[in-house]
């Protein structure tokens, strides 16, 4: 339900939100994750966890936890660390106060997230005169703070004495519906542009100044862009450290940054020039101030000559022809070539997000939505259910992996419920393919991350180390049980035509592929943070560590 919610609100810029009820006990604690999904991407969702009895009378009542040190505990605290307003609604008069701070919140470009009003069950069931002029309609308006004079001109200053800028696009540029004045500002002044997870279609792909994706999961061409970047100009990013690569992506000895956010807490990192703006608002002002400036004309062809060596290699990817099974790349080219420029994918956990930051050929700024600030299993399906809520001229296509589609499956039956059409595209990787990659990168053997047998020679947690004895998981069958289309194909070829007819279809369609869960896409001049064991007594977990610590030589704190 809070998935839904939050597909909803990102679908529509952060200018619509659901409110999500439940009772006390396993209700509320199974809204957490979602809150915390909420909260971490700066999106607005509204929380009603049903509570304790305010008299305490009846206590311990049907799910109650208790606590001997506490009596006004309750298991909603769980929801404190992870909204971004809470209160707990004692006495009904309560509700005037705790509405107008929660629609402060949920309206809030720099403070969003989610708002969780828990109400106990008594009050709930009590009656209020409240004022009339409570219930009357009323428009909060979302405000578009230009940037102060003296930030913009140390911005201007800083920009203007670059040779070799870099703008990182985040969440921001989009929900500040800012991508006409991103793409003017990029004309005007030839700066290329890397694009985060949120950020990804801020420019369409083929724009000369797109680089794609920056960091962890990035292109060469932002990549190489940044290892030489003088000025870093970040724009609506929080910069995660896929985004920084663990603070490895820009490399220049002297780089500064100039950091615009609605936040201040976001516009105050890597010690940059804190430019506190809308997106939107700030872009104008750029373009307006710099007057004309305009980086080398070898600079601006550099760029552009990077964004067509990455497409081909995007063309290669969707095309290897690899067998038996498919890559999982070429699954990705399929969907992307069958969908049309305002479609949406819709994606969040495994190794597929990776991979669509670098490949999927964005060319509406909507039409990309991967959830990858909680990056949480489970979250496809129901999110792709909030998506098409939001914007119901538009296909959706949800590409989830086979084990984050055993996490939340079930709202298929919403979707058949509803009589909301997805195309649901399962990839199916005999298990948890991100998670073995990791395994093995680290000098494991997956880990426990096929879906196999145990025995066979081998325990199962000894994952890749033995050929598997798969278990016959059927996962079309699954699908199908639950009310919706499905079809499994063993081919790019099988699937592009089971895509053509699921969008003719005018119901959920579920197409379920097999790929080779060792045929990845590469890494692009990047790296991630992930520690190996620093004593080992495996040879392979020692080179591991060796190259861990080398790459770690570069990983500094941007000041």
């Amino acid at each position: 339900m809070v998935h839904a919610a939050v597909g909803y609100a990102r679908m529509k810029n952060r200018l619509g939100a659901f409110a999500c009820t439940s009772s006390i006990g396993p209700g509320a604690t199974n809204m957490v994750t979602g809150a915390a999904l909420a909260t971490i991407n700066r999106l607005p969702v509204l929380l009603l966890p049903g509570d304790v009895f305010s008299t305490h009378l009846p206590d311990p009542v049907l799910q109650q936890l208790e606590s001997s040190a506490a009596g006004d505990v309750s298991v909603n605290d769980c929801f404190r660390p992870v909204s971004r307003y809470f209160d707990r609604i004692w006495r009904p008069e309560q509700v005037i106060s705790a509405a107008m701070q929660a629609m402060r919140v949920l309206t809030s470009p720099a403070d969003t997230g989610a708002v969780t009003l828990a109400f106990p069950q008594d009050v709930q069931a009590e009656a209020f005169d409240c004022p009339e002029e409570f219930l009357a309609e009323r428009t909060w308006h979302v405000s578009r703070a230009p940037a102060d004079a003296e930030s913009l001109a140390r911005a201007v200053e800083a920009i203007s004495s670059a040779n070799r800028p870099l703008i990182v696009a985040g969440g921001g540029v989009i929900y500040s519906d800012a991508c006409d004045q991103l793409r003017t500002f990029c004309d005007a002044t030839g700066i290329p542009v890397g694009e985060t997870q949120a950020g990804k279609g801020s420019l369409p792909y083929d724009h000369p100044s797109c680089l794609g994706a920056i960091g962890t999961t990035g292109t060469f061409a932002a990549n190489r862009v940044a290892g030489e970047a003088d000025v870093v100009i970040g724009i609506g990013t929080r910069y995660s450290d896929f985004t920084t690569a663990s603070k490895t992506a820009f490399r220049d000895r002297g780089v500064r940054f100039v950091n615009v956010n609605v936040a201040d807490f976001d516009a105050a990192k890597q010690s940059g020039v804190r430019v506190v703006a809308d997106a939107r608002a700030a872009l104008e002002q750029l373009t307006d101030a710099l007057g004309g400036w305009s980086v080398e004309d070898d600079y601006r062809a550099q760029a552009a000559r990077l964004n067509r060596e990455w497409d081909d290699e995007v063309a290669r990817l969707y095309t290897l022809g690899h067998g038996p099974l498919p890559a999982q790349s070429e699954v990705l080219g399929a969907v992307n070539d069958a969908s049309a420029p305002t479609d949406v994918v819709v994606c969040a956990a495994g190794s597929m997000p990776g991979d669509l930051h670098k490949l999927w050929r964005t060319r509406d700024p909507k039409g990309y939505h991967v959830e990858y600030g909680y990056s949480c299993m489970g979250y496809e399906i129901a999110g792709g259910l909030g998506v098409k809520l939001a914007a119901p001229e538009r296909e959706v296509f949800v590409l989830v992996g086979d084990g984050s589609y055993l996490m939340l499956s079930s709202e298929l039956v919403t979707a058949v419920q509803e009589g909301v059409k997805l195309t649901v595209v399962l990839v199916d990787s005999h298990g948890f393919n991100s998670i073995g990659a990791l395994s093995r990168s680290v000098g494991l053997d997956g880990f426990g991350t096929q879906l196999r047998y145990a025995g066979n020679g081998a325990p199962v947690l000894d994952g890749d180390a033995a050929p598997p004895e798969q278990l016959p998981v059927d996962l079309a069958a699954n699908a199908a049980s639950l009310g919706v289309e499905t079809v499994r194909v063993e081919s790019v070829e099988a699937l592009r035509e089971a895509l053509d007819a699921a969008k003719q279809a005018t119901q959920t369609t579920v197409i379920v592929v097999e790929v080779d869960r060792y045929a990845g896409v590469p890494g692009y001049e990047s790296w991630w943070d992930v520690p190996v064991a620093e004593v080992s007594e495996r040879p392979a977990v020692q080179r591991a560590r060796a190259e861990y610590e080398a790459a770690r030589g570069a990983e500094r704190r941007l000041l």
